[in-house]
């Protein structure tokens, strides 16, 4: 898998649990969409496949499509 396409997945995941938070949905199901985003975020950056700068601004830029469009 190439390095857009981990970034890619990593949008995707963030956007789901961040749509589940504000949603109000079940408590478990918003930590259980989180905790996948980070174990998946973390396992890119132990594997040395996306610095952990760019992980922060990609987190940064989905937050803010995401509240811009509410």
């Amino acid at each position: 898998m190439g390095h857009e396409e981990l970034l890619t997945r990593v949008r995707g995941l963030l956007r789901e649990a961040i749509e589940l938070r504000y949603e109000g949905t079940l408590h478990a199901k918003k930590v259980q969409a989180q905790a996948y985003a980070d174990g998946y975020m973390r396992a890119l950056t132990d594997a040395h496949k996306v610095d952990r700068g760019e992980l922060l601004a990609l987190v940064t830029e989905e937050r803010s499509k995401f509240l811009n469009a509410r």
